[in-house]
């Protein structure tokens, strides 16, 4: 009896995990394409995708284990160095993104980027009468 039921249950494992890695790819996919702005579609491919590549390389893994009987190390070794490589490379995306949106800011002659606070000392003082502050002159 076990012997029938080991093969059902495996094919059902590598269905699930090709489902579901399909699932994550579809979905990263249409977050790519629909989402607006580049670092809300960045999220797309960098999580979902993730996990729907994941999914397929190692159910891939668990297939060549259960019809040929060998672990399949290339899958794993795949698996792990996507794991390892796409947040690392979404991170420099999301940096280069927020270095030429701050290089392409319109900058005024005062040499600050528009939309940044503008400090100004002698508007920002909390003690007008200066006389109360030895330190400072009036």
């Amino acid at each position: 009896m076990s012997g029938a039921l080991l093969p059902w249950l495996g094919e059902l494992l590598v269905t699930v995990l090709l489902l579901a890695g399909s699932f994550f790819i579809v979905v990263g996919s249409w977050g790519l394409l629909r989402l607006p702005t580049f670092m809300q579609r960045l999220h797309g491919p960098t999580k979902a995708t993730t996990l729907g590549v994941g999914g397929i390389l190692i159910a891939s893994m668990l297939f060549f284990l259960f019809t040929e009987g060998r672990l399949s190390v290339h899958e794993l070794l795949i698996t792990l160095f996507l794991f390892l490589t796409a947040p690392v490379s979404a991170y420099m995306l999301a940096k280069a993104h927020l270095h030429r949106a701050r290089l392409d800011e319109e900058v005024p002659p005062t040499g600050r980027p528009v939309g940044w606070a503008t400090f100004d000392p002698a508007a920002s003082d909390p003690d007008p009468d200066r006389s109360l502050r030895p330190d400072r002159a009036p």
